[in-house]
């Protein structure tokens, strides 16, 4: 079943933005969305709890009874849906939830670190339509093997018939690492230790998951980093990813690994950018997975976030897996490996039957002999899965390489959401990545044709929490509506640019695009080109021919710095200046140079000439879309002009030569443009006087300053003294300023 707008969860340990400063692109989030903007919108639910602070560890999204269930520090949370969250329930557990699972159609199976005591319990939560939440007291049981004894400790679990199926580490000191099985009515299984199967494991997510329609050969699924030794033979180690399973009807054996899994497998997840000769760039440690079910004759698909454990730099990648090549690595070689000091290979030998890993079912049935146990297998088969565990050959990702890399951020990711979302021109994959410093990233990779690299689109970034949120003491939940599509602007050509499959130009706004039998020619939309002139013809090119940009009047002074800002609407989109200057007949773009920069907030002049002066023309331009940002006429007031308006005054007897000019507040006015104000403008033009840097409590010459209109920097800069006189003296009539 495709998830709703409030199914798509994030289990919070914090939520990416861009490291540094990034070159215009599709890497650049083209909307940035903060803390009190998704808050005024109504698009973001905050819920902290009574005490301000959750301490989430663990999250149970109940679409059935429109319920989440949430396990913090010391309680048990039950909200609503479909209310506001402040109303909530709650029941004291006195220990961090780590578990959240459905374990019958009234009840949740909840297990708590418990101070270091595991502890599990079956909690009321009621039928469909009711809300309650009531801990049954008698079903309060030990949580060792289900549960860490820490709420940082790496977990990962999932609720299989009765039974909870985790990855964890099960002693106090966290050196014991094992996959369990406990809590039905069958002996409990366990990994075995003395396979050494599991090294210093980090598990993320454990799933159960069909191979066909046999449920006897239904499988849990769990995927983790572990830090094996090299397998090269050397000294060293090295992190790598897993993906192992486990039959759901694994009973252990007879003889052989008696209460121990026999079906125990496991092989390596590849996330690896290829290079030249052969070399790649390999994402080994894996931070995080989400599943994404099929539809009807689709397959499963599994969405993976990387990180790297290089020293030299840190990096992410999303690669996506079809569960039918984890399938055939797992029905593919087994790795062999002759001594501790030799290289691993591919075991050439006879495999036993029944196939070592496989489940006992109608496949492993033979005429005269039916394996309707594992406990019925020979000890040959056994013994060859307690010293096989590892398949020979990796798993690699679609197309051989990520969909997404992220390299040189600021924060760290940790979360994966996919939303596959049904657009006018086709099907994509919405990714949401989140962050350890409370943001998430709403991005789409797209193949383009003919290329082999996807396209990556950063839709959004999302600022769900205010504040850092910590591994392992998280504060809160957000809830957060997957789009919004008025965000990006009134025009065609900003809906058609934004290139989010939730949302279309409906020949009015930017609003929700929803897929119906028959294709609208109003519905604007082009996710894999993002191309407005087809979409929406006749807009935006002829800004600049016919001038509908007005200019505005901004000075600055010969040799000193001048800063003209443009800030485009998308950050996105290459911005390129124009200067036309009186006597010429057409504009020509600036050439910047060490005198004249161009940053990512404007234009900045180092040092101003005569020459500069003209009008400047900031346009941007996106995927072939041009469009004017800002028009500035720059006057420029010459040097002796200057010396005229702000004279030096006389030295003094005895003193220097000369001494550093100071000018009235109403002399930096008609320098600055302050001038246009209606008050001072009137005085400006009746009174203009020589001696005014001789009059008492003028104000200091400084470097810089910016105009009321924050379109253009002049040079001066008023001191504290001198921005208070600023706020009286726009106040005052032109009749109280002449009579100063």
């Amino acid at each position: 079943m495709a998830p709703s707008a409030w199914a798509i969860c994030f289990f919070l340990g914090g939520f990416l933005l861009p490291g540094g400063s990034p070159s215009p692109g599709s890497s650049v989030p083209r909307l940035r969305l903060s803390y009190r903007d998704l808050l005024s919108a109504n698009r973001s639910a905050i819920f902290l709890g009574p005490r301000g602070s959750l301490g989430l560890r663990a999250l149970y999204l109940d679409e059935y009874r429109d319920r989440l269930f949430l396990g913090g520090r010391d309680a048990l949370y039950s909200l609503r849906l479909d209310q506001a969250w402040p109303d909530t329930k709650e029941t004291e557990c006195a220990n961090f939830v780590r578990v959240l699972q459905p374990h019958n159609r009234t009840h949740l199976l909840a297990c708590g670190t418990g101070a270091f005591q595991p502890t599990c319990a079956l909690i009321t939560v009621g039928h469909r339509g009711e809300h309650v939440l009531r801990l049954e007291l008698s079903s309060v049981d030990s949580g060792r093997g289900r549960c860490p004894h820490e709420p940082s400790r790496p977990f990962a679990s999932a609720f299989v018939g009765g039974e909870l199926y985790t990855g964890l580490t099960a002693d106090f000191l966290g050196r014991e690492a094992m996959i369990f099985r406990s809590g039905g009515p069958r002996p409990a299984l366990r990994s075995d230790s003395d396979q050494n199967l599991l090294h210093d494991p980090r598990f993320v997510m454990a799933a159960r998951i069909s191979d066909n329609s046999d449920q006897d050969n239904d499988k849990v699924y769990f995927f983790f980093s572990e830090t094996v030794p090299s397998p090269d033979g050397s000294s060293g180690r090295v992190t790598v990813s897993r993906v192992a399973r486990v039959c759901v009807n694994d009973a252990g054996g007879q003889r052989v690994l008696v209460n121990r899994w026999s079906t125990l497998l496991k092989a390596r997840l590849v996330c690896s950018v290829p290079g030249a000769g052969g070399a790649e760039t390999h994402f080994d440690q894996l931070e995080d997975v989400f599943l994404l079910w099929p539809k009807a004759g689709k397959g499963l698909e599994v969405f993976a976030l990387f990180s790297t454990v290089s020293a030299v730099f840190q990096g992410f990648a999303v690669c996506v897996y079809h569960m039918a090549d984890i399938w055939e690595v797992f029905n593919g070689p087994f790795a062999h490996q002759e001594g501790p000091q030799h290289q691993w290979g591919p075991y050439v030998g006879k495999v036993p039957f029944p196939r070592p890993g496989v489940c006992p079912s109608k496949m492993t049935a033979r005429p005269g002999r039916a394996f309707g146990s594992t406990k019925d297998y020979p000890d040959e088969v056994l013994q060859f899965a307690r010293a096989h565990p590892l398949m020979f050959r990796p798993v690699r990702p679609r197309l051989g390489r990520p969909v997404l890399i992220k390299t040189q951020l600021a924060q760290k990711l940790t979360q994966i959401v996919v939303d596959r979302v049904e657009a006018e021109d086709g099907i994509y994959d919405v990714i949401f990545l989140g962050t350890d410093s409370g943001s998430v990233l709403k991005v789409i990779a797209l193949q383009v044709e003919g290329s082999a690299e996807p396209e990556e689109v950063v839709l959004e970034e999302l600022q769900v929490f205010k504040q850092m949120l910590y591994v392992g003491s998280q504060l809160g939940v957000a809830r957060l509506r997957l789009h919004q599509c008025e965000t990006y602007g009134s025009a065609c050509a900003e809906c058609c640019l934004a290139r989010d499959p939730y949302c279309a130009w409906d020949g009015a706004s930017c609003t929700r695009y929803r897929p119906g039998s028959s294709k609208r020619r109003f519905r604007r939309q082009d996710i894999l080109h993002g191309n407005p002139a087809l979409q929406c013809p006749g807009q935006g090119q002829t800004e600049e021919a016919t001038g509908a940009v007005a200019a505005t009047t901004v000075y600055g002074t010969e040799h000193n710095s001048t800063f003209l800002e443009c800030l485009p609407k998308s950050p996105q989109a290459a911005v390129r200046w124009f200067l036309q200057r009186p006597e010429d007949e057409r504009p020509d773009q600036v050439k910047t140079d060490e005198r004249i920069l161009q940053t990512a907030q404007g234009l900045l002049f180092r040092r101003l000439s005569r020459l500069d002066a003209g009008t400047y023309t900031c346009s941007s331009l996106e995927h072939g879309f041009s469009r004017t940002v800002v028009r500035l006429a720059l006057v420029v007031i010459a040097a002796e002009q200057l010396g005229v308006l702000l004279p030096r005054e006389p030295p003094a007897r005895g003193g220097p030569a000369s001494v550093p000019p100071k000018a009235w507040y109403k002399d930096i006015l008609q320098l600055t443009g302050l001038a246009s104000l209606p008050r001072v403008d009137e005085y400006c033009e009746r009174v203009w006087c020589r001696g005014v840097a001789e009059r008492p409590g003028a104000l200091p010459f400084w470097s810089k300053a910016k105009s009321a209109r924050g379109k253009g920097w002049a040079g001066l800069e008023l001191g504290k003294k001198g921005k208070s006189r600023v706020q009286a003296e726009r106040n005052r009539t032109p009749r109280e300023v002449e009579a100063t």
